[in-house]
């Protein structure tokens, strides 16, 4: 079996998943796949009817994988997005998709979607300039959670505590970028500091694991310096996070829940998810199950 995983070693505020990848070759190694790290710089695209020399790769035309493993999630550009499609089209097995991944990297989409499926997630509304914080504050109250349509592992999420601290953020954004769109999303009050990471692969749910700050930070995120414990993967988290896997059409996610009095919200989904962390807090090999699920998806057997 030969693959592509499709990765940027560097990306401006995002701390690099290198052990992600690492991990990837030393179960590849140990499987016998033939695995090679492309990025997405390395392509040339040439659409023609002639599909096996429509793919070069560092100036040479290559013979196609078998599958191809993205591993942008949101900082997938529209270059990466045309070449995960182009291979797509001439029949490589992706995992996830293009369109699965471009639906999740927008945040404000993938909640009108999970929304349209009456999914529990938080109320999300569209941010337009001028900004009214009246209504703002009639809709959602103070705090209120306001993040960027496209972000990963914490960044671009903002908690403003009051109704003039909101004010400053948004003078703040319009000053510096009054053409970034935002989405202002409720605070979940009982979830304040700490979240629930779901993995899963293949429409099965392979471990939880609650993610928790450590420095009074409203966010949770590992990359943002937060801790973990393992968490009892109960039928309700499950069907959650494989129904949101489901309605998103990822084989391979990380869903966010947010706690939610006894219950739980969906905050996001992630199509490239880390997973340093969760191996670290369950004896569980990540890469050895979406090796499995490509190979019984391919149809190649020992």
């Amino acid at each position: 079996m030969r693959g592509w995983i499709l990765y940027q070693e560097y990306d401006a505020g995002l701390k690099k998943e290198r052990h992600e990848i690492e991990r990837f070759i030393q179960e590849a190694e140990k499987q016998n796949i033939e695995l090679r790290i492309v990025a997405p710089e390395q392509f040339d695209l040439i659409v023609t009817r002639d599909d096996r020399k429509s793919v070069i790769v560092d100036g040479e035309v290559v013979p196609l994988p078998d599958f191809l493993l993205p591993r942008l999630g949101a900082s997938t550009t529209y270059f990466a997005l045309a070449v995960i499609r182009h291979l797509e089209r001439l029949g490589v097995y992706t995992i996830n998709s293009s369109e699965s991944i471009e639906a999740v990297k927008d945040k404000l989409y993938s909640q009108q979607i999970l929304a349209s499926m009456n999914m529990p997630v938080p109320k999300t509304m569209l941010a337009k300039y001028p900004i009214n914080i009246d209504m703002v504050e009639k809709q959602f109250g103070f705090p209120v959670i306001v993040k960027t349509l496209s972000g990963a592992q914490g960044t671009g999420v903002f908690l403003s505590e009051s109704k003039s601290k909101f004010k400053d953020l948004m003078d703040l954004i319009n000053a510096t970028n009054h053409k970034a769109n935002i989405i202002v999303q409720e605070f979940v009050a009982d979830s304040a500091g700490r979240d629930l990471r779901v993995f899963t692969v293949g429409g099965r749910a392979l471990a939880c694991m609650e993610r928790i700050s450590q420095d009074g930070n409203f966010k949770a995120n590992i990359a943002q310096g937060g801790t973990m414990r393992q968490v009892e993967l109960t039928s309700e988290i499950e069907w959650i996070a494989t129904e949101t896997s489901r309605i998103l059409n990822l084989e391979v996610a990380g869903i966010d829940l947010l706690f939610d009095g006894e219950h739980f919200k969906i905050c996001e989904a992630n199509s490239s998810p880390g997973f340093k962390a969760m191996e670290a807090c369950y004896d569980i090999n990540i890469p050895e199950e979406i090796f499995s699920f490509i190979r019984v998806r391919l149809g190649l057997f020992d």
